[in-house]
């Protein structure tokens, strides 16, 4: 016989949330992954450019919400067991730790709109120097080693055909496609559109930005919940007359 009348509700209602608390987390856990190995972000991420490497400020986001996943999925199965069993201790320590996470949550969401144009900015940046690196050689041929041009061209085709776009603006995109049609270079993907590479980077990063918002806010609205119920749980096993 354990706690009974509203805390037995309570109880019920924390393992609920908890159940759902851990398939959230296997749910952030998976979309991480899949955002980790996402073909697009993958081949644009790898690229490389005189030794220097293409922004890794996404891809640390990334391994965060691995990392959040992951631990939501321990802490959601700590919180069920906590409940059934209607064990003080687990329960403290449960709230214990959701009270941390939920600090983390907050710091990174923080930082995240402080900075949730960086990894655009970046990636734009990395293209933009591969691009002036590229047209340099069409005005004055002669000035770069083909190993090196080489080693341009091959990212820019990377963004070009993963992106579907070319230049870093409308003028630029059929700039480009000018010189391609007179053989001075050869960047732009056949039959792309007049796209600018700038746009599609800024809407590609975004576009994930948000998703990693939105699974954020559910998890700190589930975690208020769990953690006001963990705590009134917590009084009703303490104040029960079976304990």
């Amino acid at each position: 016989m354990g706690v009974e009348g509203c805390t037995k509700c309570i109880k019920y209602m924390l393992f609920f949330f908890n159940f759902i608390f851990w398939l959230t987390g296997g749910v952030i856990l998976g979309v991480a992954l899949w955002l980790r190995h996402d073909p697009k972000t993958s081949n644009l991420l790898g690229l490389e450019i005189d030794g220097n490497q293409a922004p890794s400020t996404f891809y640390i986001s990334v391994h965060i919400l691995i990392a959040v996943g992951a631990v939501m999925m321990v802490v959601g199965f700590l919180g069920c067991y906590g409940a059934i069993q209607e064990s003080q201790c687990l329960l403290g320590t449960f709230f214990a730790c959701l009270v941390i996470l939920f600090a983390c949550e907050v710091a990174a969401g923080i930082w995240g709109f402080m900075h949730k144009d960086t990894v655009s900015k970046e990636m734009i940046n990395f293209y933009d120097s591969a691009y002036e690196k590229a047209m340099s050689q069409a005005k004055l041929p002669g000035t770069n080693n083909n190993q090196e041009m080489e080693a341009v061209h091959a990212v820019l085709k990377v963004f070009h055909e993963t992106l579907n776009c070319c230049g870093k603006g409308k003028g630029s995109a059929f700039f480009t496609q000018f010189t391609d049609a007179l053989g001075m270079t050869q960047l732009c993907p056949s039959g792309v559109t007049s796209v600018d590479c700038h746009q599609r980077i800024d809407e590609l990063f975004s576009d994930k930005i948000y998703l990693i918002g939105i699974a954020a806010l559910v998890v700190a609205v589930i975690m208020i919940f769990e953690m006001i119920f963990s705590m009134v749980l917590c009084c009703g096993i303490r104040n029960s007359p079976v304990y």
